[in-house]
């Protein structure tokens, strides 16, 4: 049903006596939200109160910070879906209300003109980095009931996480922010979105790699974000280098699973940090990136081969395609940097080209005029 607009609503009310007006408000303020109890009893306040009322509360960050804590444990224990006395089936159900209240007031916080009080300052920030934290799980674990949890939130992952960069950098400088956000960015960063469905939530979406590119400000803010990134990459670190051959068994992937995942979902990323640092007196942070034990799989390979073709080393570049293919044949990327250097494909990759290829002549042939 369309919401009525306002000459509609009033018609409506026109033929509703007193008594039946007082108890639909009566219901609205008992089974309504907070946000709405508080409405109505500023509009049932006396006009001399009511002048006297702030037009909002004020969010106290340490009030916040511990809201915010017990809410996201909740969650993560599973009290949210059920079986569990602490949270009422109400409010199991309601989830995404309070959710949205409480990001709601760490935005604010973080806005508020003496929020530059370093205590104050810590406590919305750490608010708003486990509400990240959760909608950034959310989207992998069934914490709560809903097909899409971030999307039910309304809750922009790509927003927040702007607001709190740019708060970082009006506290602590351009240093201070590469300190914060270089290992959010590891976490966070989510090569599809972090809504499972998309829809208007995940339109707004951007990537967390575009997101802090625009914040760097010259060659030296990228030597100093990249030095953070890679400080942070050592304490993801496991035994062993990315490029060791390994078998192809089912243990030995679920072992690389991590790294492999990390260096898919930060592959962005990493090309703009070679795009940025190639052929300049900081190249030698794009050796220690490529060969980091942290990630692994096809997409460390694609990005060693664009810094030997950087180098003028054609013929590792197309040794390296080839391998990287040999695992992902079907890589659109992948076969477009392949062509461009001249790497011999792998016999699958080839098979995929001659399909894409043909699938290609039909459609422009079924458009062609006769």
């Amino acid at each position: 049903m369309q919401r009525m607009d306002r000459s509609q609503f009033f018609d409506r009310l026109a033929g509703i006596d007193e008594e039946r007006l007082k108890k639909a408000l009566w219901n609205l303020y008992w089974r309504g939200s907070k946000a709405m109890q508080e409405r109505i009893e500023a509009e049932l306040a006396p006009p001399s109160d009511r002048a006297k009322q702030p037009t909002a509360t004020p969010v106290v960050p340490a009030l916040l910070l511990d809201e915010v804590r017990e809410f996201v444990a909740l969650v993560r224990s599973g009290a949210y879906l059920g079986g569990d006395r602490r949270v009422s089936p109400r409010e199991r159900t309601t989830w995404r209300l309070t959710f949205q209240r409480l990001a709601g007031d760490a935005q604010a916080a973080l806005q508020t003109r003496d929020i530059e009080k370093a205590d104050r300052f810590d406590d919305a920030a750490a608010a708003m980095e486990l509400l990240i934290d959760l909608a950034c799980e959310m989207k992998d674990h069934e914490y709560v009931r809903s097909e899409d949890p971030v999307a039910a939130a309304r809750f922009v992952v790509s927003d927040a996480a702007a607001l709190l960069w740019s708060k970082y950098q009006d506290q602590y400088g351009f240093a201070g922010l590469a300190q914060r956000a270089a290992p959010q960015l590891i976490r966070w960063e989510s090569r599809y979105g972090w809504t499972r469905h998309g829809g208007p939530v995940g339109e707004r979406e951007i990537g967390l790699a575009e997101l802090a590119a625009r914040m760097v400000p010259a060659l030296d803010g990228w030597v100093t974000f990249t030095d953070a990134y890679l400080d942070v990459l050592d304490q993801y670190a496991t035994v062993g280098r990315p490029d060791e051959r390994r078998s192809r068994g089912f243990g030995s992937f679920a072992t690389d699973y991590p790294r492999r995942r990390r260096a898919e979902e930060l592959a962005a990323w990493h090309h703009m940090v070679l795009d940025r640092l190639a052929d300049s007196d900081a190249d030698d942070r794009l050796d220690r990136l490529v060969d980091h034990s942290a990630l692994a799989g096809p997409e460390v390979v694609f990005l060693r081969a664009r810094l030997a073709q950087s180098r003028a080393d054609e013929a590792q570049a197309r040794e390296l395609m080839s391998e990287a293919l040999r695992e992902l044949p079907g890589h659109t990327d992948f076969l477009a940097f392949a062509e461009e250097i001249g790497a011999p494909l792998p016999p699958r990759a080839r098979e995929i080209t001659a399909e894409r290829a043909h699938v290609e002549n039909l459609i422009n042939g079924a458009v062609r005029p006769s």
